[in-house]
């Protein structure tokens, strides 16, 4: 089952992800639209995806995901389909809900929901670390074999070639090899999610993986615009940023490392500190090459790293029962950062400059940390599931 969420998460956030920003130049040719206008339907995705979370979450609890994760790769596939015949911004954006939905279908929460179903936690780190390794190769693998597919094809012809790819790849994975629903169907899960989000524990997750996903956000999004005003060329800005899903990688291979000696919360609170102070290094040193890659470097060590720690610390403390509609209830605050930090930030860039959202994004990080740490603090009760 590992095998096969890895290979399909891996194409998700490829070809229903990451190859959107391929296709921006052609489709605004085609459909006399800006850059900025075709951004926002991912944009709308993305939000959309985290609006219909706890939906998605409680599902998940009830049922388990071969059904809900097959339903969404066909769904997935066929908005694909229908991207390739859009005419206008319009549909553009119609198609993009719907890829929405399916992202929250198919994507990491879903799959931390079956695995987390499914494993014990010794198990689930490793689990969790060995799809998380594989798909954070998904832009390296896709961006360019999207760009050579619009080379070759043209960008409607490419989106129909992966939305068949993606339909022959994730459906019968889904449906062959994710399991359904392992833990007990007695337990209350509205009473465990309920008292959950009367804790004061929950709320300090929430805050501090919104804070740093926004962070993360922001710098996935400006950084090589950053760069460049600081004076590099394009190629080294786009060479260095691309350091970020490598290093996503390595932060989560020494984070499950780690949690065998040091508890989740404060291994993730350290790298989220380091982050910080990568984002306050990066105006002071930055014009210097040597200078940028090494507070590139220093941040990408925790680009990777919430993804893994949220459910590993959700299932510690809440345990596996109602798992899923937690990480909904938590996701859809987290995935309207994402969305809606690069646009703040942007903004901010352009009244107060540079250093100015660099400032913003360290203290982002350090607030998430503080928060990780005030969670560790809290002794954790009996976990149910």
């Amino acid at each position: 089952m590992i095998g096969a969420l890895a290979i399909t998460q891996t194409a998700g956030y490829g070809i229903l992800y990451y190859a959107f920003s391929v296709f921006i130049p052609p489709m605004s040719r085609e459909l006399h639209a800006g850059v900025a206008q075709l951004t926002g339907a991912i944009t709308l995705s993305v939000l959309v995806s985290g609006l219909v979370a706890p939906l998605i979450g409680r599902w998940l609890d009830r049922h388990g995901g071969r059904g809900l994760m097959t339903l969404g790769s066909v769904l997935g596939a066929l908005a694909v389909l229908a991207w390739s015949q859009v005419r206008s911004v319009v549909q553009l954006y119609l198609v993009c809900g719907v890829l929405g939905v399916a992202s929250a279908m198919v994507l990491y929460e879903a799959a931390f929901a079956v695995i987390v179903a499914w494993f014990d936690a010794a198990r689930r780190a490793r689990a969790l670390l060995a799809v998380t390794v594989v798909a954070g190769f998904a832009s390296s693998i896709f961006l360019p074999l999207t760009g050579l597919l619009v080379e070759l094809y043209g960008w409607r012809r490419a989106l129909v070639v992966l939305a068949v790819g993606y339909a022959l790849t994730a459906v019968p994975l889904h449906g062959l090899a994710v399991r359904g629903r392992a833990a007990p169907a007695h337990v209350d899960r509205g009473e465990i999610v309920g008292a959950a989000l009367r804790e004061r524990p929950f709320w300090l997750l929430a805050a501090a993986f919104l804070t740093q996903t926004g962070a993360v956000a922001v710098m996935g999004v400006l950084l090589v615009t950053y760069l460049i005003a600081l004076g590099h060329a394009p190629v080294f800005a786009a060479g260095v940023a691309g350091l970020l899903g490598v290093l996503s990688v390595t932060g989560r291979l020494v984070t499950t490392g780690l949690q065998a000696r040091w508890p989740v919360a404060l291994i993730a609170a350290a790298i989220f500190g380091l982050q910080g102070l990568a984002a306050v290094l990066l105006p002071l040193i930055g014009r210097d090459a040597f200078g940028a890659v090494v507070a590139v470097v220093l941040f990408g060590l925790g680009f990777g790293v919430g993804t893994i720690a949220r459910p590993a610390l959700l299932a510690d403390r809440y345990g596996t029962a109602a798992y899923a509609s937690l990480s909904g209830a938590l996701a859809l605050p987290i995935t309207v950062a994402k969305a809606v930090a690069p646009l703040a930030a942007a903004g901010v860039a352009q009244v107060a400059g540079y250093p100015a959202v660099m400032g913003v994004v360290a203290a982002a990080c350090v607030l998430g940390a503080v928060s990780l740490v005030l969670y560790a603090r809290v002794r954790p009760a009996n976990a149910a599931g």
